[in-house]
């Protein structure tokens, strides 16, 4: 029988506790599909809902209204959650990878060659953040691109920022790829946990953790083929993904680095869209360290 938050097995009388986590279409919830299909939770005690989210606004609002406990996020999101009142903890880092890709027809092979271009990216969010961290290491500035926000796409679009593994099927479409967050070492995708779930579920969430390390253990050495058709169905990514994505090597859960924490916010107050200089401390939770 179950409550909310506990399912009681009739053989063993032992209390599952639930956590409830959500996804979006990208690689970052590839551990956790794996994870679930394996039984890996299962084996470390825990009961894992996974929910999918086609948009990070949705992702959030489910996040915020209780339905979620946790789920993959970016910096960014969670500087806006604690901004808005609403108390969230990074809990571990991901390993998402951003693209920034010259269109079709483009020749541009460098950032500096995409000068005065038309880059396409989704405004105040983690796409628009890698850009501008992009331009930055490239001793740029936004004024030497021309910032097209999606949806309002321009008849001539030079080039866009994308999440994988929309990156790698619009490179094997005939787009180049100029750059790219994981070469930058760019890093600002997390796991978030409500407040709440993290004071409350402590032992569940570690067991989660535990859990995701297996997975990630058994993507670094399973052939993608092997998974393919099973993520791609379970996350509803694009069938050409198949073909087109290499697999990351994936790192286990870890703690975030302070340096990504502090370029994020210093982005938020920058741009004036969160006033608070929020600390590594006051956002990141030691719960995988403890």
């Amino acid at each position: 029988s179950c409550t909310p938050h506990y399912c009681w097995s009739l053989a063993d009388n032992t209390k599952t506790e639930t956590l409830k986590i959500g996804l979006m279409p990208d690689i970052d919830s590839i551990p956790f599909i794996i994870a679930q299909e394996k039984g890996y939770f299962k084996e470390e005690g825990v009961d894992v809902e996974l929910q999918y989210f086609k948009s990070a606004m949705d992702r959030d609002s489910a996040l915020q209204s209780g339905n979620l406990d946790g789920g993959v996020s970016d910096m960014l999101a969670a500087g806006f959650a604690k901004a808005g009142g609403f108390n969230v903890k990074i809990t571990s880092s991901t390993n998402g990878n951003y693209c920034l890709i010259a269109g079709t027809g483009n020749t541009a092979k460098s950032l500096a060659e995409m000068k005065g271009q038309n880059i396409s990216v989704s405004k105040n969010t983690i796409i628009e953040f890698v850009l501008d961290e992009m331009l930055a290491q490239n001793n740029m500035t936004e004024a030497d691109i021309n910032k097209t926000v999606i949806p309002q796409i321009p008849t001539r679009l030079d080039g866009a920022v994308l999440p994988e593994p929309m990156g790698s099927i619009a490179v094997k479409n005939g787009s180049y790829l100029v750059n790219s967050s994981e070469a930058m070492k760019i890093n600002p995708g997390v796991m978030v946990f409500t407040n709440d779930s993290v004071e409350n579920k402590k032992e569940a969430i570690k067991a989660m953790y535990r859990a995701y390390d297996k997975a990630i253990e058994y993507l670094n050495s399973t052939p993608q083929e092997e998974y393919m058709d099973l993520v791609i169905e379970t996350a509803g990514l694009p069938p050409a993904t198949k073909d087109a994505l290499v697999m990351p090597k994936y790192m286990k859960a870890a703690l975030p680095e302070k340096s990504d924490w502090d370029k994020s916010i210093n982005w938020l107050n920058k741009k004036e869209l969160v006033t608070e200089k929020y600390n590594y401390e006051d956002i990141v939770s030691d719960i995988l360290t403890k």
